[in-house]
């Protein structure tokens, strides 16, 4: 094989290995240009309710891959319109963090249509020790006391959304300060706001009137609830408490089970399909004494009897 062969095979040789390093290197080290978008977001802290304005946003740019559903894409689609959640700084603004057009700016435009928001009183008791938060989710728990057949508590509403709790709308940043104002407040009576519909509010306002009002917390994620909600009796605690108060009160003889329902309609003078028991009939009344009278005559004692 001649020179001018070699060198032609050694130049072939050198081109291939120059273009595959190259394109090794374009698929792996090199930078990728990918397509990108501008989109709205937010030029500071914004907490909700705000009503937004020009000085409020800011277009920021982002990959077109990562575009977030619901992104706006100027300030035209969000200018005037409440914010329903708060947002950060850099943080896009979609469409549905944001109230209709011409909502009423503050807390009233977080309120979802159809809902309505009611107050309740809470302690750290009744209110998960002071770790409800807005945002948060709770079962509202009802609570009625009396004697102890009238005793019970039931779920009263599930899965609902603390709007907020006292004036505070967003999650409180934990710090000394209010570390030190949340040990001062841990027995005093505060409020929390729920979003519940028409009924519930009903249901809910009747409960505060009629018993005791506590919030049980619960995962947010979690969307389960009981189709056959069930009151909590004391029976379910102590189930011979009223058997051994009726045995003491009433001194029961030895045998008799209250839950009988025959027994306890006998008890109680009822039949046992709950109507009450038929008056016997009036005793006839005694015959009327005899009238007696004593005669003395001298020594002698007579009795006489007039009818």
């Amino acid at each position: 094989m001649d020179r001018q062969k070699l060198l032609t095979i050694f130049g072939i040789a050198w081109v291939s290995a120059a273009l595959l390093t190259w394109f090794l290197y374009a698929k792996t080290k090199a930078p990728k240009t990918e397509a990108t978008a501008k989109i709205l977001a937010a030029a500071r802290n914004l907490p909700a309710g705000s009503l937004l304005s020009q000085k409020d946003l800011k277009l920021i740019t982002v990959v077109a891959r990562d575009l977030p559903s619901g992104a706006l894409t100027g300030p035209q689609d969000a200018l005037n319109r409440a914010l329903l959640f708060p947002v950060n700084l850099n943080e896009p603004i979609t469409a549905p963090k944001l109230a209709t057009l011409g909502s009423a700016e503050g807390i009233s435009a977080t309120i979802q249509p159809g809902m309505r928001a009611v107050s309740v009183a809470f302690t750290d008791a009744s209110g998960a020790s002071g770790l409800l938060q807005p945002r948060s989710h709770v079962d509202v728990l009802f609570t009625r006391a009396g004697s102890l057949t009238e005793a019970m508590t039931v779920t009263l509403l599930e899965n609902v959304v603390v709007l907020s709790v006292g004036r505070n709308t967003e999650v409180q940043q934990t710090t000394v300060a209010n570390a030190k104002a949340a040990v001062r407040s841990s027995t005093s009576t505060q409020t929390a706001t729920l979003m519940v519909t028409p009924e519930q509010a009903q249901l809910l306002e009747l409960g505060k009137n009629q018993g005791k009002i506590s919030l049980s917390l619960r995962n947010p994620s979690d969307r389960t609830a009981r189709t056959e909600p069930k009151a909590a009796v004391i029976e379910e605690i102590d189930p011979l408490l009223l058997t051994r108060s009726a045995k003491r009160g009433s001194r029961l003889p030895p045998g008799i089970n209250l839950k009988d329902k025959n027994a306890w309609a006998k008890l109680i003078g009822e039949e046992s399909d709950g109507t009450p028991k038929k008056a016997p009939p009036p005793k006839p009344e005694p015959p009327k004494p005899k009238l007696t009278v004593d005669v003395f005559r001298g020594d002698k004692h007579v009795q006489e009897i007039f009818p």
